[in-house]
């Protein structure tokens, strides 16, 4: 039994969330291979040969798979897909366009969003935004999987393995990568930070949210936004938190001026401690919250400043 996992990577550098597929595959059993496929990704190679429970790195260096564009990685992991029992990737925007195509292609189920390893055929999931867990069995040759990096801790990195260079180029001409943009910030990133502030609706503005940037800065905490707020234009959609933005679970989630919609609560609940401040005593955010203040956030919040 052979595991192909999809790297998460820059080019540069591997994001943390390939550490927890790694922590999945590893409870599955059996070998692990992972494929790293871009452009000039030599470096982002290297990172993933220092993973624990790696056993081999499989490279494809080639400009068509830039921007690891999911129509040609699709085809190369369709390529060397009979090699292997369980293909994986992190539940990302990129594991969740690629993936499924992949599974399509090989004529076998898709499992998104996986949060526990039952037996190598059988799998945990969410459903119904995070009040049900479903558990799924495959009986394919070939299981393909997302993974849900909250679900499962980060593999160490004091592993050595080999690393192989594919030739197999795989240019469908379907799309091209022209661009991308990312945003910046000092802040740590959504998924990975340990504390996260969130405004929801209940900011009524844009201009408000540096509120929450103010205490931000003080805890060393990423900022957050709900659906509501985002759609309302006060934050870019990178901020958004909850089933249809970024999943987290980080030490500390303090929700501001959120109600709390199944589709929010789907996206942080798992969160270690869970701070509410809302002036509503009957916003359903109270319901999973560890510690509830019922004020108004523009008393409340300037108060924690000034106290921090």
């Amino acid at each position: 039994m052979t595991i192909l996992i999809i790297a998460e990577h820059d080019n540069g550098s591997l994001k943390e969330i390939t550490l927890n597929a790694v922590t999945a595959a590893t409870e599955i059993g059996g070998d692990i291979d992972m494929l790293v496929a871009g452009e000039n990704c030599a470096s982002a190679a290297q990172a993933a040969a220092k993973i624990s429970g790696i056993s081999r790195v499989r490279v494809a260096d080639h400009a068509c798979y830039n921007g690891q564009l999911a129509e040609n990685v699709a085809a190369l992991i369709q390529s060397v897909a009979s090699e292997y029992s369980h293909i994986i990737a992190p539940s990302t925007s990129n594991g969740k366009n690629i993936l499924p195509r992949v599974a399509a292609a090989l004529d076998v189920a898709h499992f998104s969003d996986i949060i526990s390893v039952e037996s190598p055929d059988t799998f945990k999931r969410t459903i119904y935004a995070g009040n049900a867990i479903a558990t799924v069995q495959s009986d394919d040759a070939i299981k393909v999987l997302t993974v849900r990096g909250t679900a499962f801790p980060l593999s160490e990195q004091n592993g050595s393995a080999i690393i192989e260079a594919l030739s197999t180029v795989k240019d469908l001409g379907l799309s091209t990568f022209i661009d991308e943009s990312v945003a910046e910030s000092e802040r740590p990133e959504l998924t990975s930070a340990s504390t996260i502030i969130s405004g929801g609706r209940g900011m009524q503005s844009g201009d408000n949210f540096q509120m929450l940037e103010k205490v931000a800065d003080k805890l060393g905490a990423a900022v957050g936004a709900s659906r509501a707020a985002v759609d309302a234009g006060y934050v870019p959609n990178d901020m958004q938190v909850g089933q249809t933005g970024k999943i987290v679970a980080p030490d500390l989630y303090i929700a501001v001026g959120i109600s709390g919609a199944i589709q929010h609560l789907a996206g942080m609940k798992d969160s270690k401690v869970i701070v509410a401040i809302n002036k509503d005593p009957d916003a359903p955010i109270f319901q999973v919250a560890d510690f509830g203040l019922v004020a108004d956030l523009f008393d409340a919040v300037p108060e924690l400043d000034q106290a921090l």
